[in-house]
């Protein structure tokens, strides 16, 4: 979270930062594939890559995650593309981070920390900042030793810049049991904002309307789908990664009057930090609550297969691997070859192709979301007497209203309802 008193400190570029990006290749598609999403993150974080590393090994060194040789080839690298930081495609502990310092003399971040800036830039809600503040602090807090070296030595970079933003400025003025108090102190006012959340999605669940959660990889469309569900552009879309951070619900309409709510979530990302995950939790569990899921993914995407396999460990491990779920190929308009999206769909259950940018299949996901959402519903038919007339409002909120009638007595109503509303209404059914 960037303060008052960080920005103050945090003096702008001129020019984008010049980082080299160092990686190890154990299994060539995957380690290519998380290079090049290395890359993609560098930019998005505000820096120029101008070199890359990749060493073939089997596993890290302990000690400089490269091995000495590769160390002084990095060091050259360094002093000859007049680099300000290195990045390491994987995440360092605190005794390779130290050596890497001492060797190249100049900002040093790995995966993690690159995320948790981007995370810091993106953030936009208190809750947003309190949860980047707090995975900032627990990853800092076993590296200070190591994080305070390369500031001593570099002197905070560009007085700032990535890897510097938020809690994480620290020149190890602020000591462990400081920052410890502080972690304890975001988790109880996180835990506050996670029973307003509870709060909240339970007052959306007695609006009767379904929920549905929109998940995938950051940058698959999420956003743009939601705009194009609603048939507006109220969410932020830019091609970025982690653009959206908090959870955004709209109300959307289906067919036939059916409507639902649908929330857009924090995109994923191969090896999304456990503790960011954990720090995002409350966010996260928006989709525990869904009725449906919607797993978008970027069929344009060469791994896009890669990129639908990501989410999948995570939804597992909140709970929501039961939750029924569609899965939206999207940016069809970017496909080369049909082919790619049948291999796609012989490999992935339940898929629709969609663009949401050209509204390209739209109409079929919004009829395939009112089958899944409203199965349930059963239809009847009520007699509902004049002076109970708060009953419509309840089969309105509770279920779908097809039409009424007004007789001498009573409105007849032939309405879809679910059970626990046909119990409250069991006096009143006629027929169904």
């Amino acid at each position: 979270m960037r303060t008052p008193e960080l920005e103050n400190r945090e003096a702008p570029s001129a020019e984008p930062e010049r980082a080299i990006l160092v990686g190890i290749e154990a299994l060539e598609g995957a380690a290519r594939r998380s290079m090049r999403e290395l890359i993609e993150l560098t930019k998005t974080a505000g820096a120029s890559v101008v070199s890359l590393i990749v060493q073939s090994r089997r596993r890290p060194d302990r000690a400089t995650f490269i091995g000495k040789g590769k160390l002084k080839a990095l060091q050259a690298e360094v002093l000859a593309m007049g680099a300000d930081l290195v990045i390491f495609n994987d995440e360092l502990s605190p005794i390779q981070h130290r050596n890497i310092v001492d060797a190249v003399d100049c900002k040093v971040l790995d995966r993690a920390e690159l995320i948790l800036d981007i995370f810091a830039q993106h953030a936009r809600s208190a809750e947003g900042k309190l949860q980047v503040e707090l995975a900032q602090l627990t990853y800092t807090l076993p590296r200070l030793v190591g994080r305070g070296t390369m500031l001593d030595r570099i002197g905070g970079g560009r007085r700032g810049g990535i890897g510097i933003r938020g809690p994480g400025e620290t020149d190890l003025e602020v000591e462990r049991r400081r920052i410890r108090r502080q972690i304890q102190r975001l988790e109880a006012r996180i835990n506050d904002l996670r029973t307003r959340r509870q709060v909240e999605r339970s007052s959306r669940t007695e609006s009767g309307l379904p929920t549905v959660g929109l998940v995938g990889y950051t940058n698959a469309g999420k956003s743009t789908l939601l705009n194009g569900l609603v048939g507006s552009q109220e969410v932020s879309t830019h091609e970025r990664l982690f653009e959206t951070l908090d959870p955004t619900t709209r109300r959307v309409e289906l067919d036939e009057g059916r409507e639902c709510l649908v929330t857009d979530t924090v995109g994923f990302i191969q090896d999304l930090p456990h503790h960011l995950v954990a720090a995002f939790r409350s966010t996260l569990e928006e989709v525990t609550a869904a009725d449906l899921l919607i797993h978008v993914v970027d069929v344009s995407e060469p791994s896009a297969f890669a990129q639908y396999r990501a989410p999948q460990a995570v939804i597992g491990d909140l709970g929501a691997a039961e939750v029924p779920t569609l899965v939206a190929l999207n940016k069809a308009d970017l496909l080369p070859s049909p082919k790619h999206a049948q291999r796609l769909s012989r490999r992935i259950p339940n898929t629709m192709l969609i663009s949401a940018l050209t509204g390209q299949g739209l109409d079929d996901l919004r009829r395939r979301m009112a089958d899944l959402l409203f199965a349930h519903l059963i239809p009847v038919t009520l007699h509902i007497p004049y002076d109970r007339m708060e009953l419509m409002q309840l089969c309105h909120e509770r279920g779908r209203v097809i039409d009424s009638e007004y007789e001498p007595e009573h409105l007849v109503a032939r309405a879809e309802l679910d059970e626990a509303t046909l119990a409250r209404l069991r006096d009143f059914v006629v027929s169904g």
